[in-house]
């Protein structure tokens, strides 16, 4: 072990008697160049396509994805590569990426991420993690394309020269707006909003009195019997009910509410000849005149539909019920003007009337990453607040 310590002694620490010193210095550079060169070959092979699509998981998922978008395949002839848009032009930034890069490639060798279905699943941290890096850089990747200074604004249709122009001035991340432009959105419908979780909280300690009016602070399944196991509706978040009774962990509700004569009749909205849609019951009990009453009957003068004025009794979990609307719409207020607001200035409430609501709503929601009942409660929050609700001009 003396003998091994003194050798590298020598070797490292002590000048050579051996070489001389110009031979080191030049051994020494040479290597550096080598080394250097080595380095790059290996960074710049791990930037090709060809190696981000080696493992099946790419392949098969986030390729087979962009073949099917604009940036494969366009009249200009112009292709986007993974590099492009997914590692940092700047030596900087790019090693910090490959740095980041390396727990997806041991996710890979360890199968986190080994089938489409968990690909799916993990989708969503995937894609957060790149949307949120595209924020904090401005979309720095994108804009080696696509920069705001040499866009033409007279060449866009009227509505995008409107949003875009407003995005140039305020230098906007494109990131912001244009999602699921190369690869599919994740699926959010079963995410959970934490802005709710109040609400839950409130309703927990809720005092409730029968014959007195509440409003769900989620979504609830209705059941025929008190030991809630023979389901046969739902009722969506913020709909108004009667409390009947409580008995144990379940309490007696009285729903009155429209449907449209036609078909089953299983979707019950809050008013007349508006499609505001406050609850969905099963098929088998929709027309049974032992559990459904109809109460009114009267035509919409618009469509010429029928519409009935129907009422039933069933049980849902206790601990669900607030005794105001306004909590909910605050939550749904502050989301559609922070999540909406993002690509362009949102519409006032009161522009549109509730039916026309649902088409606008749905071709816009598909540009963010809003839950599914989050969605909902906004969607319902816009008609409630609606032309037909407000004397407000627009």
């Amino acid at each position: 072990m003396k003998k091994l310590l003194n050798f590298l002694h020598q070797l490292f620490l002590r000048p050579s008697t051996r070489i001389g010193l110009g031979i080191l210095v030049t051994g020494g550079f040479l290597a550096g160049i080598l080394s250097w060169q080595g380095f790059n070959t290996a960074l710049k092979a791990t930037n090709e396509e060809a190696f981000c699509i080696s493992c099946h998981t790419m392949h098969d998922n986030s390729l087979q994805e962009l073949k099917n978008t604009v940036h494969w395949s366009n009249r200009s002839g112009v292709r986007a590569y993974c590099a492009d848009c997914h590692v940092p032009h700047d030596f900087t930034d790019k090693i910090a990426r490959k740095i980041q890069a390396s727990r997806e490639v041991l996710s890979q060798i360890l199968g986190d991420i080994d089938t489409r279905e968990q690909f799916l699943d993990h989708r969503i941290v995937l894609a957060q993690r790149e949307w949120a890096r595209f924020e904090a850089n401005g979309s720095k990747e994108c804009r080696s394309c696509h920069d705001y200074d040499d866009m033409d604004f007279e060449k866009m249709k009227p509505a995008a020269r409107e949003i875009m122009r407003g995005a140039a001035e305020r230098d906007q991340s494109c990131v912001s707006c244009h999602r699921g432009i190369a690869h599919e959105l994740p699926d959010v419908k079963g995410g959970h909003n934490p802005a709710f979780d109040p609400l839950r909280s409130a309703a927990s300690s809720q005092s409730v009195q029968s014959g007195q009016t509440y409003y769900l602070a989620a979504p609830q399944e209705l059941y025929a019997e008190e030991t809630l196991e023979r389901k046969i509706g739902h009722i969506e978040m913020a709909t108004a009910v009667k409390v009947l009774e409580t008995k144990g962990d379940a309490q007696r509700v009285e729903l009155l509410l429209w449907r449209k004569n036609k078909g089953y009749g299983r979707v019950w909205y809050s008013q007349f000849g508006l499609n505001i849609t406050n609850a969905i019951l099963e098929k088998e009990v929709s027309r049974d005149a032992q559990t459904i009453n109809v109460l009114d009957s009267r035509e919409d003068a618009l469509t010429g539909l029928e519409w009935q004025q129907v009422q039933v009794a069933g049980w849902i979990p206790k601990n669900n019920l607030i005794d105001s609307q306004e909590p909910i719409w605050s939550i749904a207020r502050s989301t559609y003007n922070t999540s909406c607001s993002v690509c362009h200035r949102q519409p006032q409430e009161a522009h549109f009337d509730a039916n026309t609501w649902p088409g606008m709503f749905n071709g816009m929601v598909g540009f963010t990453n809003l839950d599914n009942e989050t969605a909902k409660v906004i969607l319902k929050y816009l008609q409630n607040h609606s032309s037909d609700f407000s004397n407000a001009t627009h």
